[in-house]
């Protein structure tokens, strides 16, 4: 092997007698180290927005959440949830009842989700953060109930982030029949003034959809007296969420499931996931086509090396030995350019994130963010490296070996 490896290395290498096959084999490795920048950078762009989206996420979503299996409320005196909130490692448990209705302001109307939730649920997440306005996070005071508004929906409303008259919530009745004379008997209606501001998660989910307000407002809305929809919970500083979520499901995983951040969205993390695996399958397919450079190297590299062959043989080189030189040589234009596919994407990944290369656009704050977001999983690029050299294997092996019996 020693010796195969040294008249491979050799061979790659030094000049050949043809300028052609150095052009060959040069394209062959920049064809190799193009497309394993582009699998790095790629995959790091679809990390660096995952990222970024779950950062906005944190500043609405519970760390932990438990939602019923069966229905959609749960009676707040459960056994099982006294437990949960007994648990050492929960810091703040807030109880949110939450559901569809229609908001109507002067005129203007639209489908939103309400979602009532306790004092302590500026507590439980970063909410002052993203509040804009003069107002403050107040939800209500003696009996006069507050709204606290998404941006977008306070956009679409034409509230702004100040209203002076009454919003109306409308959400049918959950009993009785429908009667077609008097319609609006099956709706209760009820009245949010306003606080003062809105939120701005910047995911049209919230933005565009979710009204905060108490949840004794959301429970005389929906009828829901003594009822939750969620148990949002905030763990301890220093407490593992995934250790917890795994004691909380061994206490009342059979009732209601248990969800972290990334769960609790786990729709659009998945899509995000999606995109990824297609990304990396696409530009696959565009290493598999620059490896066949590789075979067209090593067939003109064959024909230069004839002669060099043939005094291997008179010395005693066996087939298998000048197969596996040419092998060797393959393999090492793989490993060559995946080596250094990874250097130079590293390298264009770490320039992205110190100096922002690659805006999103010309103006300033037109985005969540101004330059692509980047971030390196290591675990990525060790399947990027074996994906590279395993696809250069594969891709000299069976034509090397037809090559050799037909050319040497």
């Amino acid at each position: 092997m020693s010796l195969a490896l040294t008249i491979a290395r050799r061979y790659l290498f030094a000049k050949k007698s043809t300028n052609a096959i150095n052009i060959i084999s040069g394209i062959s490795v920049m064809g190799v180290v193009i497309a394993t920048m582009a699998l790095i950078i790629v995959l790091s762009v679809f990390n660096g927005f995952h990222d970024l989206i779950a950062s906005f996420f944190t500043t609405f979503d519970p760390q932990l959440e438990l939602t019923p299996k069966t229905g959609k409320a749960a009676p707040t005196d459960d056994p099982l949830l006294l437990k949960v909130k007994e648990l050492p490692q929960i810091d703040v448990a807030t109880e949110c009842v939450e559901d569809q209705a229609l908001a109507v302001y002067k005129g203007q109307q639209m489908m939103v989700r309400v979602k009532g939730v306790e004092d302590n649920f500026q507590y439980l997440t970063n909410i002052r953060s993203i509040l804009y306005g003069d107002g403050d996070f107040t939800l209500h005071a003696a009996d006069v109930e507050y709204g606290v508004p998404g941006i977008r929906v306070a956009n679409d409303l034409g509230t702004g982030a100040y209203w002076p008259d009454y919003l109306k919530i409308y959400a049918p009745q959950r009993e009785g029949q429908l009667d077609m004379m008097n319609p609006e008997a099956a709706f209760t209606v009820d009245s949010l003034l306003s606080a003062g501001c809105v939120f701005s998660v910047k995911q049209a989910k919230y933005d565009k959809q979710y009204i905060l307000t108490s949840i004794t407002f959301a429970r005389n809305l929906f009828f829901r007296q003594g009822q939750l929809t969620s148990l949002a919970l905030r763990l301890k500083p220093g407490c593992s969420i995934s250790e917890t979520k795994k004691e909380i499901e061994a206490l009342a995983g059979e009732k209601y499931y248990v969800k972290d951040r990334f769960e609790q969205q786990a729709d659009t993390f998945r899509i995000m996931q999606i995109e990824k695996l297609l990304a990396y399958v696409f530009l696959t397919f565009i290493l598999v086509v620059a490896c066949f450079n590789i075979i067209g190297s090593l067939s003109m590299l064959m024909i230069d090396k004839h002669d060099d062959v043939q005094t291997l043989r008179h010395l005693g080189a066996s087939d298998k030995l000048i197969r596996r030189i040419f092998l060797i040589e393959g393999s090492l234009i793989s490993v060559v350019g995946a080596i250094a596919g990874t250097l130079f994407g590293l390298l264009l990944c770490l320039l992205q994130q110190e100096f922002g290369l690659v805006r999103m656009g010309s103006s300033s704050g037109t985005f969540l963010t101004d330059a692509y977001p980047l971030s390196v999983h290591y675990s990525d690029v060790a399947v990027i490296v074996v994906t590279v050299i395993v696809i250069g294997l594969l891709s000299v092996y069976y034509p090397v070996r037809y090559l050799t019996r037909r050319l040497l």
